[in-house]
């Protein structure tokens, strides 16, 4: 019994190694390709970027927290789908982690997702309790480092920290939604986005495919508008500013004439 386990944790560890390899290629040459072609700064207004990034340090932390809970409660929660978010957000963070070190590699051990790797290679449960505490730990870790990560940016930056207070309302109601309508971790997460980006409160979508595509249209489409009209605005602005400019150099021209 005592070997069928150790071999059992170590096709876990390997299959999860292999993953990670190939998830690491994949993205240097993805970075490689389109790396330098894709320039940011240079399709969307200074501010947008900014707060993009702090949203994206916000969004991993939260991810963190989020798989957190549901490691513990297990609340409401489709096992298959919850094992498919587990194993992508511990690939994730193995795939960008920096193993040259002892500490990183030690990580990396932690990291594995032993209890949905062997939930789902071998349908065995036993390992749950050791595997939570394992994740609990693991990803306490990482939404500290988001969080860092987001504050020292902020700072570095001289940003103010209102997205803060407004993805904190969000979270919560994320919770709060879930629990006083009695529906599911994504449909709750498809009622809010609705509703805060002014669709309707409702579920859009009656399949899984369905209600990520939702998702993918209303926060896409909401930064998109975002941008945009910040784009605009600062067309404009610029257009009207080298106007007054070019008037202010005649003006001074005709002084010295």
């Amino acid at each position: 019994m005592v070997a069928k386990t150790l071999l059992q944790f170590a096709v876990v560890i390997v299959i999860f190694l292999i993953l990670t390899v190939l998830g690491q290629f994949i993205h240097t040459k993805l970075k490689n390709r389109y790396g330098k072609s894709i320039d940011m700064n240079k399709l969307l207004p200074e501010e947008e970027v900014h707060t993009l990034k702090q949203v994206f340090y916000l969004i991993l932390m939260a991810l963190c927290i989020v798989n957190i809970f549901y490691s513990i409660t297990g609340s409401e929660l489709d096992v298959v789908y919850f094992i498919i978010f587990d194993v992508a957000l511990s690939l994730y963070f193995a795939i960008l982690l920096d193993k040259s070190s002892i500490k990183n590699k030690i990580i990396w051990l932690l990291l594995v997702p032993y209890g949905s790797l062997f939930y789902l290679l071998f349908n065995v449960h036993f390992l749950v309790l050791f595997a939570d505490v394992i994740h609990v730990l693991i990803f306490i870790y990482f939404a500290k480092l988001n969080f860092d990560k987001f504050m020292e940016y902020t700072n570095s930056n001289g940003l103010g920290m209102t997205i803060v207070l407004l993805f904190v309302i969000i979270f919560a109601s994320f919770f709060i939604t879930q629990y006083s309508e009695n529906v599911n971790a994504l449909d709750s997460l498809v009622m809010i986005s609705n509703e805060f980006t002014g669709n309707g409160y409702g579920i859009f979508g009656n399949t899984i495919p369905g209600k990520l595509n939702s998702l993918l249209l209303v926060w896409g489409g909401y930064v998109i508008s975002g941008a945009s009209a910040a784009t605009l605005t600062a067309v404009i602005l610029t257009k009207h500013f080298k106007k007054r400019f070019k008037e202010l150099e005649r003006l001074i021209e005709g002084d010295e004439e």
